[in-house]
This record gives C-alpha cells, sequence and structure tokens, in this order.
C-alpha cells in the first residue's frame, strides 16, 4: 500500500480479524436492506454537489443501519459516512462507510452498486493522514462479498459461501491494458476528464465505465480490470477498495497517496507506466 502516514500504526491482528467479521456482517445486513426494500420507483430525495450527484431515501435508511450497527457493537468507534450524520469516537478506530456506492446505477436498477465498510486508523477527513486496515464491499444484487484486512491478503465470498482469494492479472503492457474510470457530476470536471479519456484511450485496450469506484478498486484486485482511475474521490468511496486491491497485490497510489485529486490502481507489470500516464494527464487536464 502507497503510504504517506507511515507512523500509523493498526491495531493487533486479533482485533483486525474481529473487526472484519463486523464489518462482513453489517455490509450484508445493508446490502440485503437496499435491495430487499427498494421500492419499484427509486425516487431521488436530494442532490450533493450537482443536479445530476443524487441522493436517494435509501442512501440514507442503509447509512442510518451501518451507523444503528457499528456503534451497538463498537460504542467507542467513530464513524464517518457519505450522507448525513456520523459519530464521534475516543478508540482511534473510525469506520468509513458508503451506505450504497454507485447510487446512480441503484436508481436505474443496473446491478453494479455495493455497500462499502472500512475500519481506519488516523484522521479520514485529512488526505494522507489515515490507512485503512479492514474493508468489506458487498454488491447485493450479485452475492458477492469482497474482504481484506491488513497483511491477511484479500478474498471474495461468492454466492454460496464460496471463497477465492484475489490476485491481479498479469498485464504488463499498457497497450493490453482493460481500465476502468469514473466521471464527476460538475460539468467542467467532466470536460476535463473527457479530455484525459481521449489521450488515454489509444494507448490501452479499452476502458470501462462501471459506475461504483469501490466495485473498479475490487476489480483490479480480483483481474476483471488491469488498471483504474478517477478523480475526486472521497474517502468512503475507496477506503475499503484501496485495501482489498492493496492486499490482493494490485499497486494504489496517487498524487500523494490515493484520493482526493487522483486515485489509480494497477497491476504491478503496469507499474509505474499506468501511473505516470494518468498522473501526467491529470496534471495537463485537471490541474492546468
Amino acid at each position: 500500500m502507497s503510504s504517506t502516514a507511515p507512523d500509523l500504526r493498526f491495531p493487533d491482528d486479533a482485533l483486525a480479524a474481529t473487526l472484519e467479521a463486523l464489518a462482513a456482517e453489517v455490509a450484508r445486513s445493508a446490502g440485503r436492506l437496499v435491495v430487499d426494500e427498494r421500492p419499484d420507483a427509486v425516487e431521488v430525495s436530494a442532490t450533493k454537489s450537482s443536479a445530476t450527484d443524487v441522493v436517494t431515501v435509501m442512501d440514507q435508511r442503509s447509512q442510518d443501519h451501518l451507523i444503528a450497527r457499528l456503534r451497538e457493537a463498537r460504542p467507542d468507534d467513530a464513524v464517518l459516512g457519505e450522507e448525513s450524520g456520523g459519530a464521534a469516537g475516543t478508540s482511534g478506530i473510525t469506520w468509513v462507510i458508503d451506505p450504497i456506492d454507485g447510487t446512480v446505477n441503484y436508481l436505474y436498477g443496473i446491478p453494479a452498486y455495493a455497500v462499502s465498510v472500512a475500519a481506519v486508523v488516523g484522521d479520514p477527513t485529512t488526505h494522507g493522514a489515515w490507512r485503512p486496515f479492514v474493508g468489506a464491499v458487498f454488491n447485493p444484487v450479485t452475492d458477492e462479498l469482497y474482504l481484506a484486512r491488513a497483511g491477511g491478503g484479500s478474498r471474495v465470498v461468492l454466492a454460496g459461501g464460496v471463497e477465492r482469494e484475489l490476485s491481479p492479472t498479469a498485464c504488463d503492457e499498457l497497450g493490453q491494458a482493460l481500465v476502468g474510470t469514473g466521471f464527476g457530476y460538475a460539468a467542467e470536471r467532466r470536460d476535463r476528464q473527457g479530455r484525459l479519456l481521449l489521450d488515454l484511450l489509444p494507448q490501452i485496450r479499452d476502458i470501462r465505465r462501471i459506475g461504483s469506484a469501490a466495485l473498479d478498486l475490487c476489480a483490479v484486485g480480483a483481474g476483471t480490470l488491469d488498471a483504474y482511475y478517477e478523480t475526486g474521490l472521497n474517502p468512503w468511496d475507496l477506503a475499503a477498495g484501496w485495501l482489498i486491491a492493496t492486499e490482493a497485490g494490485a499497486k494504489v497510489g496517487g498524487f500523494g497517496g490515493p484520493g482526493a485529486e487522483l486515485t489509480w490502481a494497477c497491476t504491478p507489470g503496469l507499474e509505474p507506466a499506468f501511473p505516470d500516464l494518468v498522473e501526467a494527464g491529470t496534471e495537463r487536464h485537471l490541474r492546468g
């Protein structure tokens, strides 16, 4: 894992294993909530950064459910979520949660959204000052649960309880790389991201736009994408997926570490060619 805060210390493995099991449990229960109680017509309850950056009633219900379950089990831990609400803590551990990562997919009934739950040390509101040590990403439609804890590797639990260890592909040529990305909601940012994409397309195999950063990061770890990049991610978008991809053996980084302006992930064979490419393009189009 790319670390910009080497002084941060993880809890011991016994506690990490306990918290990994808790993350899996609450991610599954929230995932079942958003699927089983999904209305026939999902309605937008609010917007955030723009009219296309939506919040549904189920986003808030899922977050409230996650906070209640986590606080019941770990009352001294802090909780930081994407939607309104959260909790302060005294334990030094913060749960960083995304109640539905891929809300627009959920709104349209596209089966590519997930509940993301991570336990981190440090301050997740300050770029470079925190690190995840437990992560769970659950796609409730496909019943795939991605799990990792620091030093323990990554795995996916499939429908029926079958487990498979994760590992990235052996891709080491940019021209053969299948790359995932995502786009922001503000029109100006999307325009710049589009110009970066036009530069990138002739140099890679193809592009995929799945619509969930958490699932994209898991896909690099699982070998269903060779690389991924996106600008403007928040801690809840990437905390669990960052750890899952890294523990699988993928490389994850960005400007000063993952998050904030640019996040990238790739197979070991694509480092440093892919990071150099997307970082240079981001400098040119997004910063310039």
